[in-house]
């Protein structure tokens, strides 16, 4: 997310990758560092049960593709917040890729089209699931959940997901943009811009990038800074992040002959919110675990979830009311090698044809007051609804 992670100009070419992205394309990723457009489907995962079977899969597929004579395979796609579910993950026929995006380009306007919006759960619901699991906490049945809603949006004209996907690029970026293709008319393709690094593999080096406690901006640059400086200082905040990056650090260690964490957090921004930020570092012992099998041990972080994993996990199918899919899941890429990025599925949407559903969640901790985790998915919603057009529909 720093300027040290992305060059000022970016890559000429990046842009073109992002112009050649269309319905048919089954997959596209770009983060601060490059850009990747696949093109065919060589092969298809299976689908499994768990995390170690789909491993199994994974390294089955790549090693097949490798005997076969495919010059450069690499395993794309998105795996499921309930890693049960089956994930869609596919080797293509090739992979373009490109350096990062430039910090500007041609930003389309969006063809703001007339819709219906249901939110799941209600306004009012979800802030009384809120109360309830705070309860919770502060009789110790757990310390952190992660609470989400749903907007279903249903427009009177297909969704143009090219020029979705450009306005959510340009507007995003020092995040990672993505979409992929669920394989499917009625799946549809996930497409978001997601601030958060799960982790990333290359070589012997990992990084993780946890994400937790959060605040609106707003407009006013000075209210605006005051407000990231108000972050860096709550307790509540800092107690939600310390939960997460804990967590990732702890996940991280035994595949680590280092590991490098930050003793407090820091603050990164996106268009329209603050969040706190531990940049975590590490080298990996030998032979080094795959990115994919790192990405795993992590997934689903505290970020997304809560603490501890089953308590939340409970409380989430008690209180949400909906199916998360793969919402708070993983999108990313994993090689032959074992190198790869996978990004938490935040600040996205499923979309198919004319119907759109967006995701938005808030960590809940023992000081958390519902309005104010209702109003930070109003915020987050805005990253999917401003590239839409669709800003006034918040609810």
């Amino acid at each position: 997310m720093n300027d040290i992670f992305r060059g000022l100009t970016g890559d000429p070419q990046a842009e073109k990758l992002l112009a050649r992205y269309n319905q048919e394309t089954p997959f596209f990723f770009t983060t601060p560092e490059q850009s990747m457009l696949a093109q065919g489907r060589y092969a298809t995962i299976p689908a499994t049960a768990n995390m170690t079977e789909l491993n199994l899969a994974v390294n089955t597929a790549l090693a097949d593709a490798v005997a076969n004579g495919h010059p450069d395979p690499i395993v794309v796609g998105a795996i499921p917040f309930d890693t049960q579910q089956p994930a869609c993950l596919f080797i293509p026929q090739q992979v373009v890729h490109a350096g990062p995006l430039p910090r500007e380009g041609y930003l389309p306007p969006p063809h703001a089209a007339a819709c219906q919006v249901t939110p799941t759960p209600a306004p009012e619901v979800y802030a009384h699931g809120v109360s309830t699991a705070v309860q919770q906490i502060r009789d110790h049945v757990l310390s952190k959940v992660v609470l989400a809603r749903t907007l279903e949006l249903t427009t009177n004209q297909p969704v143009d997901l090219q020029g979705l996907l450009q306005r959510l690029a340009w507007s995003n970026a020092l995040g990672y943009t993505f979409a992929v293709d669920l394989g499917t008319t009625a799946q549809g393709t996930l497409i978001g811009a997601s601030p958060e690094l799960l982790l990333s593999r290359q070589g012997k080096h990992v990084r993780s990038n946890p994400l937790a406690g959060s605040i609106p901006r707003v407009k006013d640059s000075s209210a605006d800074f005051q407000r990231s400086q108000g972050l860096l200082q709550s307790g509540k905040d800092l107690h939600e992040h310390k939960v997460v990056a804990d967590a990732v650090a702890q996940a991280l260690r035994p595949y680590c002959k280092m590991l490098s964490v930050p003793a407090l957090p820091s603050l990164i921004n996106t268009e329209t919110m603050w969040h706190l930020s531990s940049d975590i570092y590490g080298e990996l012992t030998s032979p080094p675990a795959s990115a994919l099998t790192l990405a795993a041990s992590l997934h689903p972080t505290p970020a997304v979830c809560g603490h501890p994993f089953d308590q939340a996990r409970n409380l989430i199918n008690a209180l949400e009311g909906f199916d998360r899919g793969f919402y708070s899941g993983m999108v990313g890429w994993c090689d032959a090698a074992g190198n790869g990025e996978w990004i938490v599925t935040l600040r996205c949407a499923k979309v198919a044809g004319q119907h759109v559903r967006l995701f938005a969640g808030a960590g809940v901790v023992a000081d958390s007051e519902p309005q104010h985790e209702l109003a930070e998915t109003t915020a987050k919603f805005r990253t999917m609804l401003n590239a839409l057009g669709l800003v006034q529909e918040a609810a």
